[in-house]
């Protein structure tokens, strides 16, 4: 099987369900920016963080290829059998903030990105994954969005948030709060 098809060389391309679409589509925006993030998360699973962490991300890896295709479907036209978000993956990851939390000092202050290369890219993975969520947003203005999608994505930026400050304490480095001038 080849990689490439030539099918999109004008610009279009099919949607699950056949559809063609411009590939400045909306759709297309939002399930190419999920992509992203799930490369950004990759790349935060492979540092060196802890074990646990790691294999958290790899669920969250597989949920965001279950939100790619449920944005690559046509919902008009789609009968393709894709797999579901569930409400458990909102509330996996609201558990996995509440572990990471017990262990971090209470936040009293805005956290400035960084702290070290896991955490900072963590902090990218988590803007990426808000742009996401905005082009989401936006699609569901339009078209059809299961909800769940929405809530899974904004769940999932404060998890990142929450993972990069986490990340931050394990390797014993500083928070970078902003103490703004005034």
């Amino acid at each position: 099987m080849k990689i490439y098809t030539k099918t999109g060389d004008k610009g279009y391309t099919s949607l699950i369900g056949g559809t063609r679409v411009p590939k400045h589509h909306i759709r297309i925006e939002a399930y190419g920016t999920v992509d992203e993030l799930n490369s950004y998360i990759g790349l935060i699973k492979d540092q060196a963080i802890a074990e646990e962490d790691k294999n958290t991300l790899k669920e969250i890896q597989d949920r965001l290829f279950t939100i790619g295709s449920t944005l690559a479907s046509d919902p008009e036209k789609s009968k393709m059998k894709i797999p579901d978000l569930k409400e458990s993956d909102v509330v996996f990851l609201e558990q996995e903030m509440d572990r990471m939390n017990l262990l971090l000092p209470e936040l009293k202050h805005f956290i400035l990105p960084g702290g070290n290369t896991a955490a900072s890219y963590g902090h990218i993975a988590r803007c990426v994954c808000r742009r996401a969520e905005r082009i989401v947003v936006h699609l569901s203005d339009l078209e059809f969005v299961d909800e769940k999608v929405i809530i899974y994505l904004n769940r999932l930026s404060d998890y990142l948030f929450t993972l990069s400050r986490k990340i931050t304490y394990d390797q014993q480095n500083e928070e970078n709060i902003w103490l703004p001038r005034v």
